[in-house]
């Protein structure tokens, strides 16, 4: 790559950082179904030949947004997890931290969480690019998961799934395969508390519990360590620092 190919790249990755910037400001004003390449123009000081450009169509930015909000939020979950790691906690402890480092990135930055977990965007269709970013928060908690599995940090389940595994044959091999008995249906419980804790920052995000919970924080780590149970984890309580 000569000089000019090399000004060329930079000045592309330039611009479409700064398109995404003007887009976020606008998520946060319109909403992701008021998005457009003429309003991230207007808003960006830009003409639209530089916006189309780099993303010549609004589904091309919807998607660079979506990936870069998995990414980040799957980050902030992953540094947390290995802070809590370095510093020797147990799985539960573990588990409480990428929660909460994931409800602190939610809260920061809620239009790209309504983004990716609020309603879908009238005529727009994710497409497989931006799988294995979605994919980082399930691996944070399927890996502490695991890790407690092989530690022996988990209690058995009192109740096991009611006939054959529910699972697709990728979400086998994304946990490493299937645990034997008693805790062959860990994996279907991963699942829950994984629904548990978007459908929890749902909720709080979009201010369902602010009028019913006194202490939203607290409350947080309370329900994380009620859905834990049903993996059989023990989260610890007691530090409810936001």
């Amino acid at each position: 790559m000569d000089v000019s190919e090399t000004n060329s790249t930079n000045d592309d990755s330039t611009r479409a950082a700064a398109v995404k910037d003007t887009a976020r400001q606008q998520l946060v004003k319109l909403g992701a179904a008021g998005l457009t390449l003429e309003g991230v123009a207007r808003d960006g000081g830009l003409a639209v030949a530089e916006v189309e450009a780099v993303f010549p169509h609004r589904d091309d930015l919807l998607t660079a947004l979506v990936i870069d909000a998995y990414d980040a939020s799957g980050a902030a979950m992953e540094r947390a997890d290995r802070e809590a790691t370095d510093a020797g906690a147990s799985a539960g402890a573990r588990l409480l931290a990428v929660t909460r480092a994931l409800r602190q990135w939610s809260f920061d930055h809620s239009a790209e969480f309504t983004l990716v977990y609020g309603s879908p965007v009238p005529g727009y269709h994710a497409p497989q690019e931006t799988v294995p970013p979605a994919s980082r928060t399930p691996a944070v908690l399927a890996g502490i998961v695991r890790s407690a599995l092989i530690g022996g940090e988990l209690t058995p389940p009192r109740r096991a799934v009611p006939g054959p595994p529910l699972l697709l044959p990728a979400a086998v091999e994304a946990f490493g395969g299937l645990p034997e008995a008693p805790f062959s249906d860990i994996i279907e419980r991963g699942i829950v508390l994984w629904s548990n804790l978007i459908g929890l920052l749902v909720f709080q995000v979009f201010s369902r519990t602010h009028d019913s919970v006194s202490d939203e924080a607290a409350f947080f780590d309370y329900a994380i360590a009620v859905a834990a149970e049903g993996i059989g984890l023990d989260v610890p309580l007691g530090d409810t620092t936001d």
